[in-house]
């Protein structure tokens, strides 16, 4: 017998979109309606190679990802929400965008196809796409950053002064250097949420397809100020190898408040939608979620996960030709169409948590024979934590345990516990090292406000919002802002959902669709002036082991 569904009654005549969210591990859809950005239905789908572990090498913090993964969990996720829908909703989607990690590129070949599509490549590492974290290509973003400096222009100062190993420059760079055997395929390369948005329009043509303003003003050096991306007679100076890509790229990008180009009959039929409907041009997960969460001026969203990105905008009289030192860009339009965008962020938060109840589970997993209590240590730790007396006199740490991303980025960089004695005890580490993933969090804030941009409030989304409230209030204790929490635990997806709302011509900009769709705030943490104050004696001397101030 088949299983009976419980359909909800909808308005005739309602619209609604898709939001989908391509996580590091997964990926989400959520369908949406555009008149109040009512959550319907939503669906998760796991990357089936990533979740093994395939491709990956930690030990040399190497992370790839196959394409056909991206495309298998896409269609699993988008045919299980809306299989939870009826037919007047899902006949009522009028669109659908995307958010992806960043930058997340790959190198293809003339029809746009990623390499690791080709047989020969099926298997091939350097053939897919390179996930963020990947930061196997340091040598190609020190010699983009050595060459920049001394060229006429310095192509990174819209990067915050630097092209990072995170981005797709230096990984096509790498890939290209370690793998001759693709050179003769490779022709052109792309992010990964422009080549989502081209495959689903049904035209992955390199030269054709809509580019992303958000990725590859963030990620790419692409600036109107020099007409796109930088000459290249530049990058001819960085490697000729890079030539293969000459007349390959693109000189125009897309805000995401811009359709790509239509739901093809393939897709539509994979996926059970309408032909046609809007597909939206892509942008960054972060910058996405920060649409999601309702960023406007003067606002700061924070997105707390493994790491965290930092977003803000600001008219263009505030910054005028001032360019912000040390963060990960800004750039016209790449998170509100008509403002700049900014992103700073922090290369690890919750990772530092997990690995340290990684390292005091070891003995539960090869002593006690207990793995199944590692789950229990972080509740434990947090117990004991938030009972600790706060003082000026207290053990630090710096949180640069997977190198440093804001300000000035420093892939190398490593975290330090100080002020170690026989005394000292397992939950007082955990406080320290909360405390230096704050102390971190305020230098991205400092940094900003010492360059022009003020912010009076701040965001949060993501899991650690949600999961813990030492976290967040220590948060604000040390930065001294007020932080909500925003109530969607989708932030991203929504943000989505808001962009292909305005593709699809519901809304007349994202604000608007902002307004209509916001899902709100359900908590709000209030600084505590006298832990904060103790909190500035602290971050001094965080400031000083860390910067050496």
């Amino acid at each position: 017998m088949r299983e009976q569904k419980n359909y909800h009654y909808y308005p005739m005549n309602r619209k609604y979109v898709i939001g989908i969210d391509f996580g590091t591990d997964s990926v989400r859809a959520l369908i949406v309606a555009t008149d109040n950005g009512e959550e319907l239905a939503s669906a998760v789908s796991a990357y089936p190679r990533w979740s093994k572990g395939l491709y990956c090498n930690p030990k040399v913090n190497q992370y790839r990802q196959h394409p056909q993964d991206y495309i298998d969990s896409l269609t699993e996720a988008v045919r299980e929400a809306v299989g939870q829908c009826d037919d007047e909703v899902r006949l009522s989607i009028v669109g659908l965008s995307f958010d992806c990690t960043a930058s997340t590129p790959v190198l293809t070949d003339c029809t746009g196809t990623p390499l690791a599509m080709l047989p020969e490549f099926a298997e091939h590492p350097d053939a897919m796409f390179i996930l963020w974290k990947d930061h196997t290509a340091i040598a190609e973003s020190d010699k983009i950053n050595e060459v920049a400096k001394r060229w006429h222009t310095d192509y990174t100062k819209y990067g915050g002064g630097n092209h990072s190993c995170e981005w797709v420059w230096a990984k096509m760079l790498h890939s290209l250097r370690v793998a001759p055997e693709l050179r003769e395929k490779a022709y052109s390369w792309m992010e990964h949420c422009d080549w989502i948005s081209a495959l689903l329009s049904g035209d992955t043509t390199p030269e054709r397809i809509a580019r992303s303003r958000c990725a590859a003003g963030h990620k790419a050096m692409w600036h109107a100020d020099w007409g796109g991306m930088p000459e290249w007679e530049f990058w001819n100076e960085v490697d000729p190898m890079l030539q293969v890509f000459k007349g390959h790229l693109f000189e125009q990008t897309f805000t995401s408040d811009k359709s790509a180009g239509g739901l093809c009959r393939e897709w539509a039929e994979r996926l059970g939608l309408q032909e046609g409907i809007a597909v939206g041009v892509g942008a960054i997960d972060c910058h996405v979620g920060a649409v999601g969460a309702g960023v406007k001026d003067n606002v700061l969203v924070k997105v707390m996960g493994t790491s965290t990105c930092d977003i803000t905008t600001a008219a263009y009289d505030v910054i005028g030709s001032h360019t912000v030192r040390g963060i990960c860009g800004q750039v016209d339009g790449s998170v509100l169409p008509n403002r700049i965008g900014f992103e700073a962020g922090q290369a690890a938060f919750g990772d530092i948590y997990a690995w340290y109840k990684r390292l005091l589970g070891w003995s539960l997993k090869h002593v006690a024979n207990a793995p199944e209590l590692e789950d229990k240590i972080l509740a434990a730790l947090t117990a004991e934590a938030e009972q600790l007396p706060l003082s000026e006199d207290d053990m630090i740490a710096v949180d640069w345990l997977n190198g440093r991303r804001s300000p000035d980025d420093d892939p190398l960089a490593t975290g330090s516990l100080l002020n170690l004695t026989l005394a000292t005890s397992a939950p007082e580490i955990f406080k320290a090292l909360v405390e230096a993933t704050a102390f971190g969090s305020r230098a991205i804030n400092e940094r900003l406000s010492d360059e022009g941009l003020r912010i009076d409030t701040i965001l949060a989304v993501g899991g650690i919002s949600k999961k813990s409230r030492f976290v967040m209030q220590t948060m604000a204790d040390v930065i001294g802002v007020p932080i909500r929490v925003v109530s969607s635990t989708q932030a991203c997806a929504l943000g989505s959902a808001m962009n292909a709302s305005v593709a699809a011509g519901v809304h007349p900009s994202v604000e608007a669709a902002q307004e209509a769709m916001s899902s709100g705030f359900d908590g709000e943490y209030t600084p505590n002036a006298e832990r904060h104050a103790i909190y500035n004696k602290l971050y001094a001397r965080y400031r000083r082991a860390a910067y050496g101030e």
